[in-house]
Order: C-alpha cells, then structure tokens, then sequence
C-alpha cells in the first residue's frame, strides 16, 4: 500500500497529515502551490511551481501524471478536491470515496450519511482508490521530518483560466485547523458587515470566520468560509453561531466542536438543540457587546 496526499497548499498538508501518518506506510505529498510544507514525515515532497492553476481543469492533467504506482490518492474534504479528485478518477476509470472518517480495515471506508445522521462503510476492490477524508476523524499529527523536495511544472493544457480573487482573510488561521471558529449566517446582511462583526469577533478570540451555505450563495461570505456538509467539516475547540438558524447540512459540518455557542432570536432554533451555550438575542446586539468585553 502506498499513500499520496494531494494538498492545495501547506494548511491543507497539515491538516491531512494526521490520516496520512495513520495510514500504515511511507506517504508522499502533492502540493498544488508553492511554499513550505509543515514537518509531517512525508517521504517525498512535490510542489507545483505555478501556482495559477484552475483548480481542476488544469491540475486533472497534472495529478494523474503523477500517480505512478500509488494504491491510495487523498485529500482533505472540501469543494476543490471533490472536484479535482473525481475528475482525475473518472480519468484512470477508479472509484472514489468522499467524506472518509475512518478505515477500519484495508479496502473498507467508513463515511456520514444522511447529514451525518448514520455511517456506512464502504467497501472497494482494487487500486487506486481516490479519497476525500475529514480530519477530525483521525487523529492529530506528530512533527516529523519530510524527505526529499522537488518541483514539478505546471503542463499547459489549453485551460484559459480566469481568476476572481476575493480580499484576504488576514492572519487568521486555516478554518479547519482552527481552535475557535465564529460563523454567521444570511442574517449578516452584506459582506461588510460580515467582516465587520464576525470577522472582527474571530480577530479578537484568535480565530478563524465561518459561513452558512445561505450566506455564500447570498455573497455575504465567500466560497472558501462555508462550513457544512457541502463545504469544510470543522471540529473547534469553540464555535460561535450567529445568525444561524441550524440546518440539517450546516450542523452536518460542526456538531463536532467541543462547545457550541448560538445567538440567534428565534429560541426553536435547531442550533439550540446542540449548543452547549445558547443566546436569545438580536447578534447585531451581542456581537458587539461580546468584542466590547473583549477590548
């Protein structure tokens, strides 16, 4: 058995790691930018020098040039690589698993179902295997020296990219890897004010920002901040809700944190039924008071 990690950048390494050292054998690293990969005892480090990539059309090509004889391709769980993943599988013609929380025995995968209601394990024959996996599932990485480094071309492939670069999220750290996560939902109104307050608050605890599916898809947030079963699995040490009314896919993603914090006016909200803490309260009066205490 033998593991490639594909990355799209040093967070995401860090945050597979944890997997990839469980996984019983020397793996390698892909990572699809250039930059510093953190220690996670990978055998072999590839980067991509070109780092405009579109982030599937123009890496398919790419990644399955690298496959070699790898029985295992993984990736975090998020949007990119269950885009890029099930392309290049669909391109050598082998099966694919997403949202993989545990293996508990070779060729056998265990996945949420249902929003995370069941489990079901899945069962595939022969290699390669394509997976998405959550880390939370598995457990923290160890510091461990990397291997060799090298740099790989990007091909040219025809591929006219267009890029829509949305403003930096500042210092703050990966929304996966997080300690504290704050989250908002449509409620938030307008980019601005998202910024504003849950950014602000997530500034002051160190943290990173969240969104619902609703607020994406109403361009409060952006794509890279939703939290939930069609976006990134979180598991926090603190999540703060706000605004968030608790849909059965959003809680899909977060129902793992340690505390679960919820302000929202509607007290039926089904955030309540999890949070450990819960607030009746309009958040455009309890975000600001909350950063208030924290000045």
């Amino acid at each position: 058995m033998s593991l490639l990690l594909i990355a799209l950048n040093a967070a995401d390494a860090q945050a597979g790691a944890g997997f990839a050292q469980s996984f019983g054998s020397e793996f390698d690293v892909l990572v699809l930018t250039k930059g510093d990969v953190p220690a996670i005892g990978a055998r072999q480090v590839f980067s991509v020098d070109q780092a405009d990539l579109a982030p599937a059309d123009a890496m398919a090509t790419m990644v399955q040039g690298q496959l070699g004889n790898y029985t295992t391709i993984a990736a975090v769980s998020a949007m990119w690589s269950k885009d890029l993943l099930a392309r290049v599988a669909g391109l050598v013609d082998a099966p694919m698993v997403t949202d993989v929380i545990a293996i508990p025995a070779p060729g056998q995968y265990l996945r949420p179902i249902v929003a995370g209601s069941l489990l079901a394990t899945v069962e595939v024959d022969g290699a390669p295997v394509f997976l998405t996996i959550r880390p939370a599932g598995f457990a923290k990485p160890e510091e461990r020296a990397n291997g060799s480094t090298s740099s790989l071309g990007a091909p040219s492939n025809g591929v006219t990219v267009r890029t829509n670069k949305s403003a930096s999220q500042g210092g703050r750290p990966d929304l996966t890897q997080a300690k504290v996560v704050v989250s908002g939902g449509r409620p938030l109104g307008d980019a601005a004010t998202f910024e504003r307050l849950i950014g602000g608050l997530a500034d002051k605890l160190g943290g990173a920002a969240g969104a619902t599916r609703a607020a994406v898809d109403s361009g409060i947030a952006s794509n890279e901040l939703q939290v939930g079963q069609t976006g990134k699995i979180v598991a926090p040490d603190l999540y703060i809700a706000a605004g968030i009314s608790g849909s059965t896919q959003h809680m899909a993603g977060m129902k793992d944190s340690k505390i679960i914090v919820a302000i929202n006016t509607d007290g039926d909200a089904a955030i309540f039924q999890i949070a450990d803490y819960g607030l009746v309260m309009d958040l455009f009066e309890a975000l600001p008071a909350i950063q208030s205490a924290l000045d």
